[in-house]
């Protein structure tokens, strides 16, 4: 049987590596510690449940959700955003349901990219920005991350024959993995740079409340693109409620931006999906309409875990960094991993049960790093760091 070729990109995962090494241990009788995905594990709001449970018996809710139907949902993300970021949003045109950040991801290139244009994607990035780019024929352009730039592309290192070439970029600050944040003055540069060489920049932003605040608001240490670009003139970002709302599961999530991409993303979902159930539309509004306190009750709980992890990570020998944000640590790997993550990983969650996503996963520039999700209570992160101080002092950890 002949397959298409675009199939090729996505015949290595090292995701999926992991996946088979992780089963291996606990066919092998390992406790696992599963530190590799970033699917949170605390629960939704007891609001939110509540007027999703409701739904189901409602059977105007189980018919197929058409575009129209979503008008209340798309009604509360527009005030929601606006309220937040200060920038005004137009339910109707600018505003669009998704299953999620990376059905956005995935499906958008389908509408700017063809056949060998350039997308210039940020290395490392999460997996999905490279893999929409792929299905839609397009070249993927890497713009490296580097620790001494703080993990921010350098655009003037661009080569102008594939600027030429280029149609998108994509970038994401809170950032997965690296946990870098990037200041309104880079988007403002980069939506500057987009409308120079016309490009359509997306902005994917799951973690915009997930920052570990100083005495500045969170706002300002983790901005909307669309503060950089009020008028909307090039840019879209989604957003998702898996992390903030803790709703990973019911795949619900939003675009907000330029009216002519959310009409081609709105015309490629049209031949994907009926979007999502409207029970679920209705467990999302009641987030957004609801008290935001438990962001930030959802958010102290991870920069209580972080601290945690991190004190003790160096408790053992390993510098990690703080990070700023996110929900993970992005660490430098020891002696003699520092260009073998994938292998580090596997003989990691063999040997201890401990389970991490290996640098390279996440593009070239990964490798020589590991992730580790925070998705654990403090006392778990304490007996995962333990088995790892054993598997570096090459003990046999049960």
């Amino acid at each position: 049987m002949q397959f298409a070729q675009r199939l090729d990109h996505f015949k290595f995962n090292v995701f999926a590596e992991m996946d088979q090494a992780k089963a291996e241990a606990i066919a092998l009788g390992q406790d696992l510690i599963d530190l590799s995905l970033g699917s949170s594990d605390l629960p939704v709001s007891p609001p939110v449940l509540e007027r999703i449970q409701a739904s189901l018996g409602d059977p105007a809710t189980h018919g197929y959700a058409l575009f129209q139907s979503t008008q209340p949902f798309r009604q509360a993300a527009a005030r929601w955003y606006t309220q937040k970021y200060g920038v005004s949003v137009d339910p109707e045109t600018e505003v669009l349901q998704l299953i999620g950040c990376q059905e956005g991801t995935a499906h958008l290139p389908l509408a700017i990219l063809n056949p060998g244009d350039f997308a210039l994607l940020q290395d490392p990035s999460y997996p999905s920005h490279s893999g929409g780019v792929h299905l839609a024929g397009g070249q993927v352009y890497s713009m490296p991350l580097r620790a001494e730039d703080q993990f921010l592309p350098r655009f003037e290192q661009i080569p102008a024959a594939v600027l030429a070439q280029s149609r998108l970029m994509i970038l994401s600050y809170p950032h997965n993995p690296t946990t870098a944040i990037a200041p309104l003055s880079f988007f403002q540069t980069a939506v500057q740079f987009c409308r120079t060489h016309h490009l359509v920049l997306v902005h994917d932003f799951p973690y915009g409340d997930f920052v570990f605040t100083r005495d500045q608001p969170v706002i300002e240490l983790a901005p909307s693109v669309l503060q950089a670009d009020p008028d909307k003139t090039v840019a879209i970002e989604f957003f998702t409620f898996s992390k903030s709302f803790n709703m990973g599961g019911f795949r619900i999530g939003f675009a907000v931006g330029n009216q002519q991409l959310i009409r081609a993303l709105r015309q490629i979902k049209s031949v994907v999906d009926f979007n999502q159930y409207r029970g679920i539309l209705n467990g999302a509004i009641a987030a957004l309409k609801g008290s935001q306190e438990l962001i930030q009750d959802t958010v102290h709980t991870f920069q209580t875990r972080r601290d945690v992890f991190v004190d003790q990570m160096r408790n053992i020998g390993w510098d990690v960094p703080l990070p700023e944000a996110t929900l993970y640590i992005w660490a430098k790997l020891p002696q003699p991993w520092e260009q073998e993550s994938v292998r580090f990983c596997t003989d990691l969650v063999r040997q201890t049960g401990v389970a991490a996503s290996p640098g390279i996963g996440f593009g070239k520039s990964g490798e020589g790093y590991v992730r580790f999700a925070l998705v654990h209570p403090p006392e778990r992160l304490v007996e995962a760091v333990d088995r790892i101080a054993g598997f570096l002092n090459g003990e046999s950890v049960a």
